[in-house]
């Protein structure tokens, strides 16, 4: 008892050694430095970098995602290497060589299960999320005992995963409630579909098809209907342009009733009435849209785009359906992530080595950040999302 009046006294006493910091992780986030190999950890309240974390590899296209409890963080690089980082001790806690050549990955509906999308040797790789080891594998294979890319892995409700195989030309939904033995369902879905998205509640997951026309959509609440096409003829009578860049679907926009979508290799995006999915409005824009983000109140949605135009940012209006600000941040623009609940956006732009943030009221930028070759933004508010 007296030693336990002495301890007290002696921490309230002038000069008594501090208890250590705490931090939690719902404001933090990392930025993806893609030359350098490292991610730096940011504060989105305070606008300013925490820490840096290097050694992660060939970052070209990574991405991440992160644990339930927003703590750790799991990037896939492009070089196949999957790394666990913890954010609030900035530092890698584990990382495997899992492949040659990956595109992303997924985590489980529980938190559990951490899935890779490899292009080789092909297929899908499931890992323990507290340990990183193999917990099981879902071959891609398709014909005479050959594998093919795999593109558009998200979660799904119900521990599943779901991706489209390129070669193959179809979309797979594996329920992994035992990752040592998935139950996989195999529908076609059309040519060489290159990337997907799946709707904010899990129901319609979506592919872009680069081998021909159209969208193929696959309804996880029925998945018995198999894949449909929609959109196959928005621009039959439009001349063909050249692509300068794939758009990424996962940088989705549903409002309400309608998606926004980027338009393959044109200066618009297409407004779709998903009751009967149909094309219903056409928004031109200055370029070819790569990403299409919605506001976290859905009352805007920002959109970059591909070369010769990859220096400017447009906002439109969900209501109004037309441009209402134009934004040049900065030499090549690859990405832009809204704070959770919307004040600010920050964009990477690469090629001046830096991200600004926008407050998204005024369009008044309110912050710029010195990052080496910045890409992707990642927020840790994503760990409760689907397909992010």
């Amino acid at each position: 008892m007296r030693f336990r009046r002495f301890f007290l006294l002696c921490c309230l006493l002038p000069g008594a050694a501090p208890a250590a910091e705490l931090r939690g992780t719902g404001d933090l986030g990392l930025v993806v430095e893609r030359a350098k190999g490292s991610v730096q950890i940011v504060n989105a309240t305070s606008r300013a970098e925490l820490a840096r974390v290097e050694g992660l590899g060939d970052l070209s296209h990574a991405s991440l995602v992160y644990s339930p409890d927003q703590r750790y963080a799991y990037v896939f690089g492009r070089d196949g290497a999957l790394t666990k980082l913890d954010l609030l001790e900035a530092r890698v806690v584990k990382r495997v060589e899992q492949a040659h050549n990956s595109v992303g990955g997924a985590i489980s509906q529980d938190g559990r299960v951490i899935a890779t999308s490899n292009y080789d040797p092909g297929g899908v790789r499931l890992f323990s999320a507290e340990t990183l080891e193999p917990v099981g594998e879902i071959r891609s294979e398709y014909g005479a005992d050959r594998l093919a890319k795999v593109v558009g892995l998200v979660d799904a409700p119900g521990q599943r995963f779901v991706f489209s195989l390129f070669e193959a030309g179809e979309i797979w939904v594996a329920d992994v409630h035992d990752p040592k033995s998935p139950k996989v369902q195999k529908f076609k879905a059309g040519k060489e579909p290159y990337d997907a998205l799946i709707s904010p509640e899990g129901r319609y997951y979506i592919a872009g098809l680069f081998g021909e026309d159209g969208v193929a959509l696959l309804d996880l609440w029925n998945p018995e209907a198999g894949v449909k096409r929609i959109l196959p003829e928005h621009a039959k009578d439009d001349p063909k342009l050249p692509v300068f860049k794939m758009p990424h679907l996962e940088g989705r926009a549903l409002i309400g009733d309608y998606w926004f979508l980027p338009a393959v290799g044109r200066h618009e995006l297409l407004v779709i009435d998903r009751r009967d999915w149909k094309v219903v409005r056409k928004i031109p824009v200055d370029g070819q849209p790569v990403f299409v983000i919605p506001r976290p109140d859905e009352r805007q949605v920002w959109v970059n785009f591909a070369l010769p135009d990859n220096g400017k940012i447009e906002v439109i209006d969900t209501h109004d359906l037309g441009v209402v600000k134009r934004l040049n941040p900065g030499k090549a623009v690859l990405h832009m992530e809204f704070t959770p609940k919307g004040e600010d956006v920050w964009v990477s732009v690469r090629d001046d080595d830096r991200v600004v943030v926008y407050d998204t009221e005024t369009f008044r930028e309110v912050a710029r950040l010195p990052v080496d070759k910045p890409s992707g933004i990642f927020f840790t508010a994503r760990a409760h999302r689907l397909g992010l």
